[in-house]
């Protein structure tokens, strides 16, 4: 019997400590450069966005609600899900439909926010960031100091400071720009475990196709 107990009084506890959707401190905004994702995931998928002529640069991952430390994740929501026009209705700035899908489900029920408005508020923070054109506008593969990326986007928003930007790297290439915002989407200073910059002085940069 007092196994029985002692179980229920862990799924109680672990309930307890389920993320609550709405419940947040800033959000993070990912900005994908998809020569990247397709050259480590997206050609061996076969994915159309990868394809010659598609123009996709940096490209919206997600809107990310984040803890000062650490984030939450696949919440309870009361609203309903996303439907399909909603999901299709963002393939122009994250590549596909099935990519909105998947940030509604592990991120968007996090913001408290319904399929709608989240995706709004999504696009609105995308729009506001302006992609420097000289990333865009490169003609063939260049090794750079990962920080150039971020003087890019620093030059190119000036409203935007260094401690509120950050470079990611993956397989030695430029994976991500990460933008902190706060929850009315205005630029904010990351957390610790955010702020952490890429420190590669020949990431590989590939062109956009």
């Amino acid at each position: 019997m007092r196994w029985i107990v002692a179980l229920m009084m862990l799924a109680g506890v672990a309930h307890a400590d389920e993320p609550k959707a709405g419940v947040f401190d800033y959000y993070v905004l990912s900005l994908s450069w998809t020569p990247t994702w397709c050259a480590l995931e997206g050609d061996a998928r076969g994915s159309s966005q990868c394809d010659q002529g598609r123009g996709f640069g940096f490209t919206l991952h997600g809107l990310w609600p984040q803890y000062f430390r650490g984030w939450p994740s696949y919440c309870r929501t009361p609203h309903r899900e996303a439907t399909r026009s909603e999901k299709a209705g963002m393939a122009d700035i994250m590549g596909s439909a099935g990519l909105a899908w998947h940030q509604w489900k592990k991120h968007g029920r996090c913001s408290g926010l319904n399929p709608q408005a989240y995706f709004s508020a999504s696009r609105a923070a995308y729009d506001a960031i302006q992609r420097p054109e000289m990333l865009r506008d490169l003609d063939r593969e260049v090794t750079l100091p990962a920080r150039l990326v971020e003087e890019a986007f620093l030059q190119a928003n000036p409203s935007l400071r260094a401690d509120q930007v950050t470079i990611t790297c993956k397989a030695r290439r430029i994976q991500e720009v990460r933008i902190c915002l706060s929850k009315e989407l205005e630029p904010r200073r990351c957390g610790a475990d955010v702020i952490r910059d890429c420190r590669q002085n020949d990431a590989l940069f590939s062109p956009m196709r």
